[in-house]
């Protein structure tokens, strides 16, 4: 890419902040505009058609975000960016925008996420630091959210080989008995955040940062989990990404390890030592042996025929149960380009919510 300037990437920024604008739109935005800067004076009307009044991000709050990311000693890394990490740029919603602190050229490296138990035993969470040992003497980057119990033993033991992904700020601790680790993965390791600084961690931002977590890795291997757990949302997203799903089995008496004994049922690799993951991972060509996944969806819009389409009007074939953007394409007879405007108008004026999977619905 060429070099950004000032005032588009601070438009980038506040395009991103304004409202219904998520990683899709924005990335359809940028499309169709060529810009943030004129996506951002077209918004308005976008609403408008979608049945809004609309105001984008202003630019004082936009001023003040900068300002912080200064203050806390990062920096931005947008979507094209050539440090940008190359893996996470694969996946369906990647990121346009990232807050970073650390070491970036760790995110280019051989990467396995690590996760699991908040609540772990013991014996998994010396299993969790001892593997990460293991991974990143072979040469690995160990990727994980910080949270207590395995991930944190997992960053111990990896660091400095970590990357460490949080679902605040990049200038908010959490959870709080973590703050001196936080700070040792930013100077020491990688450490990255989604949400604008300042912002405290929601149960929403959880879902979004596993997302990263898979997105960096080319597996995921979940050391102890219980049956409905974060780290099993995590390995979904990583088999939705084509990426090596692994699981370290445990006794079927404790709750603990029921989730990845799932995982293994449902085709994860089964995982006992280190070795089982570097021989997985060091030869990663793209095509798991792991079966535990989803399949991809078959839309992929072309820009040209985005720029140059006018919008369909689909939103009677939307419901509030989500439906796969090809299949809107299919019933409604027009171009692939008319349905993703349509679409667009629909999320900026706060009636359309995406889903995993190229899937959408009416807003709830």
């Amino acid at each position: 890419m060429s070099a950004l300037s000032q005032s588009e990437a601070f438009a980038r920024i506040r395009l991103l902040r304004s409202p219904n604008v998520g990683p899709v739109s924005y990335a359809h935005l940028l499309q169709r505009y060529g810009g943030a800067e004129a996506a951002l004076e077209a918004l308005p009307e976008l609403g408008r058609r979608g049945g809004r009044d609309y105001r984008a991000a202003l630019v004082e709050r936009i001023e003040r975000e900068v300002e912080a990311v200064r203050a806390a000693g990062a920096r931005y890394l947008f979507h094209d960016q050539p440090d940008y990490p190359p893996l996470l740029a694969e996946i369906e919603s990647a990121p346009p925008i990232l807050t970073v602190r650390g070491d970036l050229t760790l995110a280019a490296k051989p990467c396995v996420a690590m996760v699991g138990a908040r609540n772990a035993s013991a014996a998994a969470v010396k299993l969790a630091r001892d593997f990460a040992a293991a991974l990143s003497e072979a040469g690995f980057v160990v990727v994980s959210g910080l949270a207590r119990g395995i991930d944190g033993s997992a960053h111990r033991g990896a660091l400095p080989a970590t990357i460490g992904v949080i679902a605040s700020g990049i200038d908010i601790t959490y959870p709080p008995q973590h703050a001196e680790l936080q700070e040792e993965i930013a100077s020491a390791g990688l450490l990255l955040a989604e949400q604008p600084p300042g912002t405290e961690p929601r149960g929403s931002h959880f879902p979004s940062r596993n997302r990263i977590i898979a997105g960096l890795a080319a597996g995921t291997l979940v050391v102890e989990a219980a049956p409905k757990s974060g780290s099993l949302i995590t390995a979904r997203l990583a088999g939705e990404a084509g990426r090596e799903v692994m699981a370290i089995p445990g006794s079927p008496l404790d709750a603990r390890s029921q989730g990845c004994n799932q995982l293994i049922r449902d085709g994860a690799v089964l995982v006992q030592a280190p070795g089982d993951v570097i021989e997985l991972l060091s030869d990663f060509d793209g095509t798991p042996r792991s079966t535990f996944r989803e399949a991809a969806p078959s839309y992929d819009p072309a820009s040209d025929e985005l720029e140059e389409a006018e919008p369909a009007d689909i939103r009677g074939l939307l419901t509030i149960a989500p439906v796969p953007v090809d299949e809107l394409i299919r019933q409604s007879g027009t171009g692939a380009a008319a349905v993703q405007m349509a679409l667009l108008e629909l999320e900026i004026a706060g009636q359309l919510q995406r889903h995993a999977g190229g899937r959408v619905s009416l807003a709830g």
